[in-house]
């Protein structure tokens, strides 16, 4: 009993069995929480300059544009150098940002088209950092230690935004906005220390192929392998069904007074319960890497999380909304460790780094078309019909593309196919 019990506990295989592995995940969790801080500082500080949520609103926008133009082509450059050498590049422009923004805080520069210019330079900066990290972990690990060292990273993701935003409100009450940002340019060490201490990972191209020079026509060459690779294309469809047309996260300001009769504090609740409850499906996790239908188990998770959202909106105990919340943020976890197991096994390592951009810009650009589809839908609706039709929606799109794509849903971790 004990032992079944002991295997549905987080598989931490990955970080024992691979010193490399473990130096990243580690660099990668400590500087989460730095940069989250840096998140929530910045919008405080903008709104403390402006007293505009419009121009908070524009920090989205801001980070959006480069982190689309720049996470495509930032793929195509991995898959062109040493990704080491490119992952600590990108990784420095990071942390000499965050130099800047402890040096703006300090002489109260109080200008808030540099704090613009520093969110773009910084979402350039992770464009190219991300997928290249992302990259290199199949050089690490063993291919079936990937779902599990894909679970691990998203429960890194996952620590640094729930506790992040929490310990930068804290740091800003504690000891202003410059006590705050100095704090992520000494976390951020951890991660360019894990960077440094990897070996050489230069490109690997096709036998007989030299490595692809990026530009313009190797980003092409990405997407026309994506269009015939009909596994990996279902992975970012999917992912797009419940980023897209069920992302609850925008109706919560109003959902908190309107469902719940709460104010702020509901609003941080409401946006902390998915990432809490990605943690606790990390936490039993270790099933995760014994499942070979993972095409399968995608479809299943984002139904899961449309039938929670869906589920959500008509909640009107907060505790119910809550737990909805959770599992949906449980059913997104295991949906992403699939997805980027797939995409890190079935794709080539001569343009790994290229789709792991494309999954980049999936991931980050659509919650924020979600964003403006529930806004736009509750504004023309209900919150409880945006929510609840954006729910069904998502299920709706899952069947409709996996009645279309029945080799995805037949997919076998022990013979991968793109």
């Amino acid at each position: 009993m004990a032992s079944a019990f002991r295997k549905t506990l987080t598989d931490v295989r990955p970080l024992q069995q691979s010193l490399d592995y473990r130096r990243l995940w580690i660099g990668n969790t400590v500087s989460q929480l730095g940069q989250q801080m840096t998140a929530v500082t910045i919008a405080i500080q903008v709104y403390a300059l402006t007293s505009s949520t419009f121009s908070v609103g524009l920090v989205g926008l801001f980070s959006l544009v480069p982190l689309i133009a720049f996470g495509l082509y930032g793929g195509a450059i991995a898959d062109a150098v040493d990704r080491r050498k490119l992952a600590l590049g990108a990784s420095l422009g990071l942390w000499a940002l965050s130099l800047v923004l402890v040096v703006q805080a300090a002489v109260v520069l109080e200008s808030v088209w540099l704090l613009y210019a520093v969110v773009a330079l910084q979402s350039g900066c992770f464009a190219v950092t991300n997928p290249t990290r992302a990259a290199i972990v199949p050089r690490l690990v063993s291919k079936e230690l990937l779902p599990a060292a894909n679970a691990l990273n998203m429960a890194s993701f996952n620590l640094g935004f729930t506790v992040g935003p929490l310990l930068g409100a804290v740091a800003i009450g504690a000891k202003g906005y410059t006590f705050a940002y100095a704090i992520d340019a000494v976390t951020f060490t951890a991660a360019l220390y894990s960077l440094f201490k990897l070996p050489p990972i230069p490109p690997q191209p096709l036998e007989g192929q030299s490595p692809t020079r990026p530009g313009l026509r190797s980003v092409v060459e990405g997407f026309r392998f994506l269009r015939g690779a009909r596994n990996l294309r279902m992975t970012f469809l999917l992912d797009m069904c419940a980023m897209v047309l069920a992302q609850p996260r925008a109706l919560f300001p109003a959902v908190a007074g309107g469902f719940f009769g709460g104010g702020v504090r509901t609003v941080g609740l409401l946006q902390a319960a998915p990432a809490i409850g990605s943690l606790l499906a990390f936490l039993f996790s270790g099933w995760v890497g014994k499942i070979r239908r993972q095409g399968l188990a995608i479809a299943v998770c984002v139904i899961v999380y449309g039938g929670a959202v869906a589920a959500f909106g008509f909640a009107r105990a907060l505790w119910v909304g809550v737990f909805f919340l959770a599992l949906s943020g449980a059913a997104d976890m295991v949906s992403a460790a699939y997805r980027s197991t797939i995409l890190q096994v079935a794709a080539p390592d001569n343009l790994r780094g290229r789709l792991q951009g494309v999954f980049t810009v999936v991931v980050a650009g659509g919650p924020r078309m979600g964003d403006f589809v529930a806004g736009s839908a509750a504004a023309l609706t209900t919150p409880t019909l945006a929510l609840a039709v954006g729910g069904l929606l998502c299920i709706a799109g899952v069947v409709f593309f996996s009645a279309r794509e029945r080799g995805f849903i037949a997919y076998d971790a022990q013979h991968p196919t793109a």
